[in-house]
C-alpha cells in the first residue's frame, strides 16, 4: 500500500479510461460548433459572495455543499465553484460580452466542486459539460438549449432518457405560490424533516425537491405551481413545448419539478436516465433572467442554460455498451525493432510518420522482438512496422495488419497511404 492515496472524493482518471472522456468531450465540442456555441474558461474559484448571491442562501449548495477559504488572513473569502453558470455570467458582465453582440452562445466543459458524500457518479471534485445562451430567452431560446442537450444525448446514442420539464413563472406567480404552500404544509410541520423545516420560511419549494420518501406523500397533495401562474408564464410555457414537438423531442410535464438553484424562472427541466437508480439525474437546466440584476447588472438580461454530469454520463454509457470499438483503441503503429543498432534509423522514421500525422509509437526499453509485438497488441495498435537492416536497405518495409495478420511490403510513402486508406481517422490528426 502507497504511502499517499487520493483524497475522499476524488479520483484518477487513467489512460484506458480518458479515451472515453475524450470521446464525450469531442462529441460535446463538435455539436456546439454546430449550433454556434464558442467555449469559455473560467477560474476554478470565485469570491464567495458569487455563488452566495446567485445561487441561494436557502440552497444545499451554499449552505452544506461549498468549500470556501480565505487566501490569507483579512482577505475575502474565495469559494471553489459549484457550478459554472454564475461564473460564466460574472464573466460575460466583467467583459461586457453582451455589448459587442445582443447574444452570447457559450458552453463549457469543467471541473467542479461539492461537498457532497462521495458514491458512484457523484464526486467531491467532479465534471460537467454545459451551455449557456445569453441576451435571449423566447420559448425558441430555450427550445434550442434543450434541443442541443438531448441532441448531445442522440448523438452518444443513450437510451431510456425521460426529459422532464416545468414552468416556474415569474416573481409574483411563484410569490403568490409561496404563500398558498405555506397555508398548506403549515399542519404538516412538525412531520417534515429539519431540511424541510429549514426551507419552510426561506423557499419551501424546494420542499417539493425533497428525496425523503415521508415529505414526497406530504407534498402529493399540495397545491400545484402551475394554478397560480398569469397568463405570460402559460402562454410561455406552452410555446416551449411547441417548439419541442416540433422537433420530435418527448417530455413529460412534471409540475413538482423546481430544480435545486433559486435563480431558476419560467421553464425548468431535468433529465434522468434508466441506468443510474436512485439518483438518477443526469443533467438540466431553465431559464434565469434574474441573474444579471443579483450580480449587479443595471438590467435583466435574460438567459438559458444546462448542465450534464459527465461522471454519472459515462456511467450510463459504460452499462449501454455505446463507446465504440475505435473509442478504445491505441496508436495506429507500432514500430519493432529486431536489433538495437537499427533503433536509431526507426526513430527517424517514427517521428516522419508522426509528422504525417500517424499516431506511432516504439518501444523504447530495449526490448527483445517477441516483447515489442506483445506491447504492440496489449496497446491495441492497428498495424506493426518492421525496420531492419534488409528494411533499411531496400527502402522496403513490412507492414502487419495486427487484427488480421495480413502483411504485406511498402516504401515509407506506402506505408504511409497504407494506414490513411485503412480508416484509421481517429487517430489521425487533420
Amino acid at each position: 500500500m502507497p504511502q499517499y492515496q487520493v483524497v475522499k472524493g476524488a479520483r484518477d482518471i487513467f489512460p484506458d479510461e480518458m479515451v472515453q472522456w475524450t470521446y464525450v468531450e469531442d462529441v460535446v465540442s463538435r455539436l456546439a460548433a454546430i449550433y454556434g456555441y464558442s467555449e469559455i474558461r473560467t477560474p476554478v474559484f470565485e469570491y464567495t459572495e458569487l455563488f452566495q448571491r446567485s445561487i441561494g442562501s436557502s440552497t444545499d449548495i451554499v449552505g452544506k455543499e461549498m468549500f470556501s477559504f480565505q487566501p490569507d488572513p483579512g482577505c475575502r473569502s474565495i469559494t471553489l465553484r459549484p457550478e459554472m453558470t454564475a461564473g460564466v455570467m460574472r464573466a460575460a458582465l466583467q467583459k461586457n460580452l453582451l455589448g459587442s453582440s445582443p447574444v452570447q452562445k457559450l458552453y463549457y466543459i469543467s471541473e467542479l466542486f461539492r461537498k457532497e458524500r462521495p458514491q458512484a457518479g457523484r464526486q467531491r471534485q467532479f465534471s460537467q459539460f454545459g451551455a449557456e445562451l445569453l441576451g435571449a430567452a423566447s420559448p425558441a431560446a430555450v427550445a434550442e438549449v434543450i434541443t442541443f442537450m438531448m441532441h448531445v444525448f442522440e448523438r452518444l446514442g443513450l437510451k431510456g432518457l425521460r426529459l422532464r420539464i416545468n414552468t416556474l413563472g415569474n416573481i409574483d406567480d411563484r410569490q403568490r405560490y409561496r404563500e398558498a404552500l405555506r397555508t398548506y404544509l403549515f399542519p404538516y410541520f412538525q412531520r417534515l424533516d429539519e431540511a424541510s423545516k429549514e426551507r419552510f420560511e426561506k423557499n419551501p419549494l424546494r420542499i417539493l425537491d425533497s428525496k425523503n420518501p415521508d415529505i414526497q406523500e406530504i407534498v402529493a397533495g399540495a397545491p400545484k405551481l402551475y394554478d397560480y401562474l398569469g397568463e405570460e408564464a402559460l402562454d410561455d410555457f406552452e410555446r416551449v413545448l411547441g417548439y419541442l414537438s416540433d422537433r420530435g423531442i418527448d417530455f413529460h410535464i412534471d409540475h413538482r419539478l423546481v430544480r435545486g438553484l433559486d435563480y431558476y424562472s419560467y421553464t425548468a427541466f431535468e433529465v434522468t436516465s434508466s441506468e443510474l437508480g436512485a439518483q438518477d439525474a443526469l443533467g438540466g437546466g431553465g431559464r434565469y433572467d434574474s441573474l444579471a440584476l443579483e450580480l449587479g447588472s443595471p438590467t435583466e438580461i435574460p438567459a438559458a442554460g444546462f448542465a450534464v454530469g459527465m461522471e454519472r454520463l459515462l456511467i450510463a454509457m459504460q452499462r449501454q455498451g455505446l463507446f465504440p470499438e475505435d473509442a478504445v483503441s491505441g496508436p495506429s503503429v507500432c514500430v519493432v525493432v529486431p536489433q538495437e543498432a537499427y533503433f536509431d534509423r526507426a526513430f527517424e522514421i517514427v517521428s516522419m510518420l508522426r509528422r504525417a500525422g500517424i499516431s506511432t509509437v516504439i518501444d523504447l526499453a530495449g526490448r527483445s522482438m517477441k516483447a515489442q509485438l506483445r506491447e504492440a497488441n496489449r496497446m491495441r495498435a492497428s498495424w506493426a512496422l518492421f525496420v531492419g537492416g534488409d528494411e533499411l536497405a531496400s527502402g522496403q518495409y513490412p507492414l502487419k495488419n495486427l487484427a488480421s495478420s495480413i502483411q504485406d511490403v511498402h516504401s515509407l510513402d506506402g506505408v504511409i497511404a497504407a494506414v490513411r486508406q485503412s480508416g484509421q481517422k481517429n487517430r489521425l490528426l487533420p
